[in-house]
């Protein structure tokens, strides 16, 4: 009974000391994986020695040698310490491990925390600054001396300061999208050629004011409808024109191309085709630390060169973005002094002949004369500037106009009039009593077919995909954001009451 217990010991304990040495292997090899083991790779490897002797010789005990219960429990206890000592170094270790993860994220959170302080610091002056233009024109505005040369001029100032303002508010909140992960691709029939043209034309005067020389090459392109998310597309090329635009001096150019980069390609074989658009200035450029980084959210390079340049260091980080959601790439080229040149290359799948046909239907019809006149609308809009606004601009576009304070009141409006009297329905979204979401589905719910079909057009400061989304699940027509472009109004109505 003796002799058992004493083997049963040294066995358990050999069995014991096998474990202890498989788990100090995985052990060490989680830490050389941590990597910075290169100095101290022997020291590690020495345990594993000494544990295989220590298992030699707990064998030779149990196989040739004569121990008593004593040397029996020393060799035992000397397994559970071993594997006492080895649960203890993981621990420390994964403690250790999770001291320095905290580290790591914390200093990466002061790390933004500061960019982001250092951001509001220079946003608040970029918000201030069109404020002050805006407010100072409008106080010179109210003088009795005014003359009507000076009225226009300082109307459009307010105009260039307004636009500026819109364009930080915009880049603020698309950047806040991308960091919540709600930003998506709406993917649809698109013409590259129209929506590159169109680009080129938004900045033409501008860059002519400037006294830049402007060019535009898309000489290579074959397949030019393609299946992509043009809204998309037209905000990367907005973000690319206006940083050349700020940051290059007066007499100095600015390119803008388009190339299929597989124009020989068998396109029947997978229906997509390769394209690089590239945008080139002979501007400022950026010196080389600035460039690695220009693609990181709230980043803005701080010279005396570019200090009076406004910005709100998202646009690149916009676009970077935009460009990776169509699995793209995008690449920079700058030397200081000698100008920048934005590389976007992007694959798109080409249009079949059905989605080819419905694209150029809905061109043909965005072409037509637009007559609105004495189409009779029913403006939903509970704040009053709102309304006096959208009403003086639908009646310089020939409209009759009435007004609704509220949703309640439109559907009432609406339902107590004869069938036909309102040819379509403006509708706020944000409105006390019942807001627009609300109205259009108790219009859609009507009993009078004519009056349930009405179309119904959403005029909101909600400006978003999900936002028109919403819209559309409400039974609404069509989506105009504020602030209102004259513009999109006048497209929106020819698409509800033209087509």
């Amino acid at each position: 009974m003796g002799r058992s217990m004493i083997l049963l010991f040294i066995y358990s304990g050999c069995i014991l000391m096998i474990f202890n040495i498989v788990s100090y292997l995985r052990f060490y090899r989680y830490l050389r994986s941590l990597g910075g083991m290169e100095q101290t790779g022997g020291l590690l490897s020495l345990p594993i020695f000494l544990l295989i002797l220590f298992l030699i010789g707990y064998f030779l005990v149990a196989l040739i040698g004569d121990p008593d219960i004593i040397t029996a429990g020393i060799l035992f206890g000397g397994s559970i310490f071993v594997f006492a000592i080895l649960r203890f170094m993981q621990r420390i270790t994964a403690f250790i491990q999770h001291q320095e993860q905290l580290k790591s994220e914390l200093s990466a959170a002061r790390q933004a925390s500061e960019a982001k302080t250092v951001f509001l610091s220079s946003m608040s002056h970029d918000i201030r600054t069109p404020l002050n233009a805006i407010i100072g024109y409008t106080e010179l505005a109210k003088r009795p001396s005014l003359t009507l040369p000076e009225a226009k001029n300082y109307l459009s100032k307010i105009e260039g300061s307004g636009t500026q303002l819109l364009a930080l508010i915009n880049d603020l909140l698309e950047m806040r999208r991308i960091e919540s992960g709600r930003t998506t691709l709406d993917e649809t029939p698109s013409d590259l050629l129209d929506i590159v043209s169109q680009s080129y034309d938004m900045f033409a005067p501008q860059m002519a004011a400037k006294q830049l020389r402007f060019s535009l090459h898309t000489e290579t392109v074959i397949n030019r409808f393609v299946l992509a998310d043009s809204t998309a597309l037209g905000r990367i090329l907005l973000n690319l024109l206006s940083n050349a635009l700020k940051f290059t001096p007066e007499g100095g150019e600015v390119s803008l191309s388009l190339i299929q980069t597989d124009p020989g390609k068998d396109q029947g074989e997978n229906g997509t085709a390769d394209y690089e658009l590239r945008v080139r200035d002979t501007g400022i450029g950026m010196s080389p630390e600035f460039a690695a980084k220009i693609f990181d959210p709230f980043e803005r390079e701080r010279s005396s060169t570019v200090s009076g340049i406004q910005g709100t260091g998202l646009g690149m980080a916009i676009t970077k973005f935009l460009v990776d959601l169509m699995k793209g790439t995008i690449e920079v080229d700058s030397t200081p002094g000698l100008g920048t040149e934005f590389r976007v290359r992007l694959s798109f799948g080409i249009c079949s002949d059905e989605e080819l046909t419905d694209l150029r239907e809905e061109k043909k019809a965005q072409a037509g004369d637009t007559d609105l006149r004495g189409k009779r609308i029913l403006l939903t809009e509970d704040v009053e500037i709102n309304r006096e606004i959208a009403s003086m601009m639908l009646e310089e576009l020939g409209l009759l106009v009435e007004t609704a304070n509220n949703g309640r009141e439109a559907v009432d409006k609406l339902s107590s009039g004869p069938a036909g009297y309102f040819d379509a329905v403006l509708m706020d979204i944000q409105m006390p009593v019942m807001n627009g979401y609300e109205a259009a589905r108790a219009i859609r719910s009507l009993p009078d077919p004519v009056l349930s079909s009405i179309p119904i057009i959403a005029l909101t400061a909600d400006a978003f995909r999900e936002d028109q989304q919403k819209a559309a699940d409400a039974g609404m027509n069509d989506h105009i954001a504020k602030p209102i472009e004259v513009s999109r109004l006048r497209e929106a109505l020819h698409r509800s009451l033209c087509s």
